[in-house]
């Protein structure tokens, strides 16, 4: 299922939103412009290199350990592909403007940040051997969509469902399209324990422990965070002018 739009309009101007999407997009153009040798650099110097992330641990404080350190934040700007980068993209332009909507700009951000670097060690955690470089933006988007889930339940999705031949156009209530991708990441990543490498690590695949663990996370910071600071009345009066 893909997510075209939801129908729930926000009142502010959600500029943390569009400037991590334009972030991310920039640095995604920074990434076509390198060789080959280079972006396999740049990836294992910027992206969380599970092997090297836990070496780093047991070895003490260092400027070179700081560094590594520092890969559970700036892994979450960096994409594998076209694809990869579109995908999250989306679902960051369908769901973050509505919950920085709540939190309010720079407790959004933090969110955003918060949500995907501890995404990026529940992967980790799965898969501490791994020397496949993790990246991608889904561990902090996975905790926006679990932020949504919970304030806007019953909104609307446009979804485009595969029937076959026939793409099927659908209104799908965010409780259900949210709770089944959220369904399917954590059988898939449960499934992924007995597998003897680590799907979405050692295949270059999917992180599916970072998609689930930062959707549980959102849900469970998003009330910290400011999620349900405006009532729905209060969001009905101010949509309708009325003071």
């Amino acid at each position: 299922m893909v997510p075209l739009k939801d129908y729930n309009p926000g009142l502010r101007t959600p500029y943390v939103t569009y400037g991590l999407i334009v972030l991310n997009i920039a640095i995604f153009i920074y990434e076509l412009s390198l060789p080959t040798y280079g972006l396999t650099g740049f990836f294992h110097a910027w992206a969380v290199v599970p092997e090297e992330f836990s070496t780093s641990l047991t070895t003490g404080v260092s400027a070179v350990n700081a560094e590594e350190w520092l890969t559970v934040v700036t892994s979450q700007f960096l994409h594998g592909g076209f694809l990869h980068l579109a995908g999250n993209m989306l679902y960051l332009w369908i769901f973050g403007n509505n919950v920085e909507d709540q939190m309010g700009h720079l407790r959004f951000l933090v969110f955003y940040l918060l949500c995907g670097t501890l995404a990026n060690l529940a992967q980790w955690f799965f898969a501490m051997d791994s020397g496949i470089p993790s990246l991608g933006a889904s561990g902090a988007i996975a905790g926006v969509m679990g932020a949504y889930i919970f304030r806007f339940p019953n909104v609307r999705i446009l979804t485009i469902v595969p029937l076959g031949p026939f793409p099927l156009p659908l209104r799908i209530p965010a409780l259900f399209y949210l709770g089944i991708w959220f369904a399917q990441q954590a059988i898939y990543g449960f499934a992924s324990l007995g597998a003897p490498a680590m799907i979405g690590m050692e295949g270059g695949g999917i992180a599916y422990w970072a998609h689930a663990g930062g959707f549980a996370i959102g849900a469970l910071l998003g009330p910290l965070f400011g999620l349900f600071s405006r009532s729905d009345a209060e969001i009905a009066a101010e949509s309708s002018g009325v003071e």
